[in-house]
């Protein structure tokens, strides 16, 4: 038995959900969102909540059954307070800049990095060494954050790169002489 499958979803005040077939269309404040679900799962909107139920005992339908409850509950929290991840710049000359729909990267390379913002996301860079990445799509959010933070992973050394806000690098000893 699904703990999260068995939670409605409830429905906060200026959102509403539709549904055809077996798919869910999410409209809030900040946009509208859909999510398509297996034939494993049955959703059905009522009393301003969504509620899904597994068709059958099999195994897929147990697998599905939390995770398309957890997809349409990001959906209503996308909508309505929308999803942030905040990345730290760490390193002399390190710095990150917005110049239009491109963040401009100085990360020691010979040359700057132009990093070209998808649509679905807006990046801001309130300091030179702080790089804000918001959307109501959560699984893009985490995607954009991942692509910027690839160009200078955080090293184990002295800790320079692109980290996660409050990520933890565990910090090694160098050479002896």
């Amino acid at each position: 038995m699904s703990r999260i499958g068995k939670k409605p979803v409830p429905l906060p005040k200026g959102v509403e959900a539709t549904l055809s077939g077996q798919t869910v269309t999410v409209k809030g404040p900040k946009g509208t969102r859909s999510f398509t679900a297996t034939d494993d799962v049955t959703l059905t909107v009522a009393d301003g909540a969504v509620k899904v139920t597994p068709r059958g005992l099999s195994k897929r339908a147990r697998q599905q059954w939390g995770m398309s409850r957890s997809q349409v509950e990001n959906l209503v929290i996308g909508v309505t307070e929308g999803f942030k991840k905040e990345l730290e710049i760490t390193g002399v000359g390190y710095r990150a800049n917005m110049q239009g729909n491109t963040l401009k990267l100085a990360l020691g390379y010979s040359h700057d990095v132009d990093f070209e913002i998808p649509a679905g996301v807006t990046v801001t860079a309130p300091k030179q060494t702080e790089i804000v990445v918001e959307g109501i799509d959560q699984q893009l959010v985490g995607q954009v954050a991942a692509n910027i933070r690839e160009w200078r992973s955080p090293e184990p050394y002295k800790g320079k790169g692109i980290r996660y806000k409050g990520e933890y690098i565990f910090r090694k000893e160098g050479k002896k002489k």
